[in-house]
């Protein structure tokens, strides 16, 4: 296992924490009942069976 030779300062500690940046998920448009919403790829099959509401992202009871 690599160990560093030694501390990295709190500078540079911050900046490359600093730089990290989550992604955002891309939209896909899609109709339900006639109504266009823009839904993460991975949700487009839930949404289409109905087990997750477009306009929350949560599921239906």
């Amino acid at each position: 296992m690599a160990v560093p030779k030694r501390r990295t300062s709190r500078s540079n500690t911050r900046h490359r924490r600093s730089q990290w940046r989550a992604t955002a998920p891309d939209l896909v448009p899609i109709t339900v009942d006639g109504v266009e919403h823009r839904v993460p790829r991975r949700l487009v099959a839930a949404v289409q069976r109905g087990l997750v509401d477009p306009t929350t992202g949560r599921r239906t009871r």
